[in-house]
């Protein structure tokens, strides 16, 4: 899918740290996409998801959100599971992967060493989050894994993270009729350290097609 420049500026270069990052894992990785990574999924998503920033082996290598990354895998299950994907695993762009009334994108689109933007970098970034979300349909849902992602979520409204605190599973209305709701990040620590669990993630899952189907 082409995006708008609003939306997603393969081009941009705007913060020079991760510029600098990106530059340095393509000299030790030539054969890595090492550039901002581009929103993925349904043109008119009903759903949309929102993670952190590309992981270095993950999106970062393949182009693809949550791709070849363990933070990928239980997205990718539920998303199957629950009727958003056509396959239950995301390996390279390549395999024929295509998701139905969802797309996923990152609050940062570039790669941040160890993981970690500043919050320079999540707010220069944050005018693409919010031309994104500025075309969603007005019942969409947003579902932000993780704190960086809610709080992305927050700043393209506008809003106060003290008016809408982060919680797993909760649901926050949105004044424009769309939907926030939150979940642990799917990463490998949280997972393995059983902070957000399959059923967990399915919970919140089920209570987005509960949203969807009101």
């Amino acid at each position: 899918m082409i995006y708008s420049k609003e939306i997603f500026d393969q081009d941009c270069r705007q913060c020079k740290r991760l510029n600098d990052f990106l530059c340095e894992v393509k000299q030790k990785f030539p054969a890595y996409h090492a550039r901002p990574v581009a929103p993925f999924g349904d043109e008119n998503p009903r759903l949309l998801i929102v993670g952190l920033a590309p992981g270095l082996h993950g999106a970062n290598a393949t182009g693809r959100p949550f791709t070849l990354d363990y933070a990928g895998l239980l997205l990718y299950e539920a998303l199957y599971e629950f009727g958003y994907s056509n396959q239950l695993k995301s390996e390279s762009l390549d395999d024929g992967l295509e998701l139905k009334g969802c797309r996923i994108t990152n609050a940062v689109k570039c790669l941040p060493p160890q993981n970690k933007p500043t919050g320079h970098e999540i707010t220069q970034c944050n005018q693409f989050l919010a031309a994104e979300l500025n075309t969603l349909a007005n019942n969409a849902v947003i579902l932000a894994l993780g704190t960086v992602a809610h709080l992305a979520v927050l700043k393209a409204y506008n809003l106060k993270s003290s008016n809408v605190p982060f919680s797993h599973n909760a649901v926050h209305q949105l004044s424009n009729g769309q939907i926030l709701i939150d979940s642990y990040h799917t990463s490998r620590y949280n997972v393995q350290t059983k902070r957000l669990t399959k059923d967990m993630f399915s919970d919140v899952f089920r209570r987005i097609e509960l949203l969807l189907g009101a």
